[in-house]
């Protein structure tokens, strides 16, 4: 794939790691995809999530601060990646 058409499908993490996981892609079988839909933040995750984002509306995160509430959006893209695939996946299922 030429260097330009690869920058149109996107170089960042997220993008990689859907190409990688091949997101679109409704493989997973029907227990993994049933144990993945399960996955998700702990509510300690949730609160800490919560404080930041409030934090960052108020304009008051130090720069330690911005990259772990960055972190917590990278997870949370990728976790939302890899329901899509379950559901997609156990969606593929019920209609083989």
């Amino acid at each position: 794939m030429p260097a330009n058409q690869n920058a149109k499908r996107g170089s960042n993490e997220l993008a990689i790691v859907g190409r990688l996981l091949k997101a679109d892609k409704g493989d997973l079988p029907h227990k993994l995809a049933r144990y993945v839909l399960t996955l998700g933040f702990a509510e300690e995750d949730q609160a800490r999530m919560r404080e930041l984002a409030e934090k960052n509306e108020a304009g008051a995160l130090s720069t330690p601060e911005q990259e772990e509430l960055q972190n917590f959006v990278k997870a949370g893209h990728l976790l939302a990646l890899l329901h899509s695939k379950a559901r997609k996946s156990l969606k593929r299922k019920k209609v083989s």
